[in-house]
């Protein structure tokens, strides 16, 4: 082991673990002997030197870009303001403006600590929709979309369904929810696809 990137007791400098491997197209299995990896791991109980991959494609190969990846997320998981975990969507709401294709769409997100995040669309004539996520329960004027591949990024691209709930808009005039849905779509294109590709 080179580094350990984040770990609550530290591990020894040798640690083991199973991997398991499929061959690649002439049947050969691939050889890890002198590979730099980065691995996502559990200590495994009992045994102080063996780890168990979280998922079975947790070892990936090292790369400069994916190490300072995982240490700004770890960092970022860390700090004491970390973005809560998204679980869902809310209520979401909209309210026309003066003027026609003028109007505000706010979506109440659910976390897993029940911390408020809500997304707002703002809709002004002949401009193109701007849209920003607020952590608290004032949106202002320092709201802004998350910057991409931050925690708070990630946390909302790879939690978010592809569509608005209908239970969100119930309350919504039929007007207003096709307003909000619309918005909805707008900010998860905006955001662009999570990148993982499997479920945890």
């Amino acid at each position: 082991m080179t580094a350990l990137i984040r770990g609550a007791d530290g591990l020894p400098p040798r640690i083991g673990y199973l991997l398991d491997v499929a061959p690649d197209s002439a049947g050969r299995v691939p050889k890890f002997k002198k590979a730099r990896v980065l691995l996502f791991a559990r200590p495994v109980a009992g045994a102080g030197n063996q780890v168990q991959l979280v998922a079975p494609d947790a070892q990936i190969d090292w790369t400069p870009s994916a190490d300072a990846r995982a240490r700004k997320i770890a960092k970022d998981a860390l700090a004491s303001d970390a973005p809560p975990v998204i679980t869902g969507i809310g209520n979401a709401f909209h309210v026309a403006g003066a003027l026609p294709g003028e109007g505000e769409t706010q979506i109440f997100l659910t976390t897993a600590d029940q911390r408020p995040v809500s997304l707002s669309v703002l809709r002004r004539p002949g401009e193109q929709p701007r849209w920003a996520v607020a952590l608290s329960e004032i949106v202002d004027e320092s709201a802004a979309p998350p910057a991409p591949e931050t925690l708070l990024w990630y946390r909302m691209a790879c939690a978010l369904p592809p569509t608005l709930p209908e239970r969100s808009t119930g309350s919504l005039e039929a007007a207003d929810a096709a307003i909000a849905r619309e918005d909805y779509a707008f900010v998860v294109a905006a955001l662009g696809p999570c990148g993982r590709t499997r479920k945890i």
